[in-house]
């Protein structure tokens, strides 16, 4: 159990976890600025998707902006629903306005049918852009396989760069509700963390947000 103390001890242990948690946030920051400064490399422009309004390619998804942020969201063909941790990230997002004030996109794509992305949109309530990879050889190009992941392009005129990917645990970085329960007394609840109050595996837990 954690240690009930005076306030003054209490604010005495506060602040030197401050600067830890500034050390920290400048190493986060540093770390960012390698992400920008990562070689980028071409990728082809006209792969072709399904979206709510017909066919687009990768060019299109840019939706005029500079930058484009792709979640390979795991529905694939045949699937009921999709992922449940996929669908905690999608729960996750931002209100895209402020990433296209910043010429940003964000895109959800998934390897389903539109029919089956719809299907599933419907379920969960959301409004996100999504298209639909079937038939096309985007995901397995991005070497995502049957797995998820981001990738983020840049876009110079009709040239497309792909600048940066992530999957596994760098998911983690987009998702919110993580940084909250991080700051919590019983944290995750998950057996790994160091002085851990729970005893589930990572992430299982998870739940689709009407299944809670």
């Amino acid at each position: 159990m954690t240690a009930i103390v005076s306030a003054e001890e209490w604010q005495a242990a506060r602040d030197a976890l401050l600067v830890k948690e500034k050390a920290h946030m400048k190493a986060a920051d540093r770390l960012a600025a390698e992400r920008r400064r990562l070689p980028m490399v071409r990728f082809a422009a006209d792969y072709r998707f399904e979206g709510a309004d017909g066919p687009v390619t990768l060019l299109d998804l840019f939706d005029g902006r500079r930058q484009l942020i792709v979640y390979h969201f795991m529905l694939h063909p045949g699937d009921e629903a999709g992922c449940p941790g996929c669908s905690l990230i999608v729960d996750n997002l931002p209100h895209l306005a402020h990433l296209h004030a910043r010429d940003v996109t964000l895109e959800v794509v998934a390897p389903a049918t539109l029919a089956e992305i719809e299907r599933y949109k419907a379920r969960m309530g959301w409004d996100v852009p999504w298209v639909s990879a079937h038939g096309s050889a985007f995901t397995e190009d991005c070497g995502v396989g049957a797995g998820f992941g981001v990738s983020v392009f840049l876009r110079e005129g009709d040239d497309v760069f792909r600048t940066y990917f992530t999957t596994g645990r760098g998911g983690e970085m987009f998702l919110a509700s993580h940084r909250y329960l991080d700051v919590t007394p019983l944290g995750r609840q998950e057996a790994w963390e160091e002085d851990s109050r729970g005893e589930d595996a990572p992430g299982a837990w998870w739940r689709r947000h009407d299944e809670y």
